[in-house]
């Protein structure tokens, strides 16, 4: 993407993740978002994205959005950024799907490992993935990003582990060659896990909050 490009979503009014930006229209909620809350006024600039690297620009009119250019698609440059984490209390699921999509993360992974306190029941994950999937669209639309990540899991760590990287204290540094890593619960990861890792990356001599460690593996990697 051009820096013209980027500034031209950075000074839009408002940014919308839709279905199909072909045809661009709005359900009820982003409508009243966009009319009612942010009171966007005809006339003024709004872009639209399918996250999934698409964008275009539109005009408000009249309580509906018109095209105004053709579609755009922000190519990448970089293999997928992927980041695993074992799903730590409360409310931290939602805080770090945000700060990873702001950031640009192409893919988050929960994980369920062998010293996790917080494991999801299938009723109960796909509970979760509902709430994290508005999450990770509200900060899309706040970041003016036109990729929206994919969510996996929760899968056990045990399953997907030698795909990635596991982060724990000791480990090499991260470098921009590395795509996949993955953040272990509060207990840390088992010999087992450790064992099946595809490598051991070190974040520091502290010991990092699961959410914390997110963040410091999103600012090291390179995003596109």
């Amino acid at each position: 993407m051009t820096p013209d490009e980027r500034a031209l979503l950075r000074d839009a009014a408002a940014h919308v993740l839709l279905d199909d930006i072909e045809m661009v229209t709005l359900d009820d909620d982003s409508a009243h978002h966009l009319f009612r809350v942010l009171r966007v006024r005809d006339g003024e600039i709004v872009t639209v994205t399918d996250g999934s690297g698409g964008w275009r620009v539109c005009r408000s009119a009249g309580g509906v959005l018109e095209p105004n250019g053709p579609v755009c698609r922000d190519e990448r440059t970089t293999e997928p950024a992927r980041i695993a984490v074992a799903v730590p209390k409360r409310d931290r699921p939602e805080w770090i799907v945000q700060k990873l999509t702001e950031l640009g993360v192409d893919e988050i992974t929960l994980l369920h490992a062998d010293r996790s306190v917080v494991r999801w029941d299938p009723e109960r994950a796909d509970k979760h993935r509902r709430k994290l999937g508005k999450v990770m669209a509200e900060a899309l639309q706040q970041s003016r990003g036109v990729w929206l990540p994919s969510l996996v899991g929760p899968v056990d760590a045990a399953e997907v582990l030698r795909e990635f990287a596991a982060a724990e204290p000791g480990g090499r540094a991260i470098t921009d060659r590395d795509r996949a890593v993955a953040i272990g619960p509060e207990g840390g990861w088992s010999e087992a896990e450790l064992a099946a890792a595809a490598d051991q990356v070190g974040l520091g001599d502290t010991v990092l909050r699961v959410e914390t460690a997110a963040l410091a593996v999103a600012s090291r990697l390179r995003l596109r």
